[in-house]
């Protein structure tokens, strides 16, 4: 595969999961722009690869947590963005705010957690899958996980939580 014909077969998936990591389309956008130039220049040894989307999905993963180094940043409020989740709401008006809350919610995270939740829940990944993702100890996942987890729980409001 070239890279052209990965980039035309895998660039909106790539852009949906960096918006999930990121909280913030434009950010997003920007992230996987600059991976896809490294990926680019990296393409033989990619393609080489067992499964070469996975390892642009590191890449996202790895300029995602070190994009969150920088203290400029930390300045920036995440705003919730228009997800297409298939499931009608019954009021436009909940939608929204139970929408807005979690993504408050996501953005308080610590970075490794946000990407650990996002590559379970959103990727569907196991916690070995993420552990090579994120070049951690499975342990390392099952704990950022459950921290994330519990500190969702913790920011619900009462009568949102099942």
């Amino acid at each position: 595969m070239t890279f052209e014909e990965f980039v035309e077969a895998r660039l909106q998936a790539l852009l949906r999961y960096a918006v999930m990591l990121t909280g913030d389309p434009h950010t997003a956008q920007d992230l996987v722009q600059d991976t896809m130039i490294r990926a680019q220049l990296k393409w033989r040894r990619i393609a080489a690869a067992d499964l070469p989307e996975r390892y642009v999905k590191r890449m996202i993963t790895n300029a995602y947590v070190d994009l969150h180094r920088g203290s400029w940043l930390r300045r920036v409020a995440l705003k919730g963005v228009e997800l297409d989740t298939g499931v009608p709401a019954p009021d436009h008006a909940v939608q929204h705010a139970e929408r807005d809350q979690m993504w408050e919610l996501l953005g308080s995270l610590p970075r490794q957690q946000r990407a650990a939740v996002v590559l379970r829940y959103y990727e569907g990944l196991t916690d070995g899958e993420i552990a090579e993702v994120m070049r951690c100890p499975v342990g390392t996942v099952r704990s950022w996980i459950s921290r994330a987890l519990a500190t969702l729980r913790a920011g619900m409001t009462p009568s949102k939580v099942l």
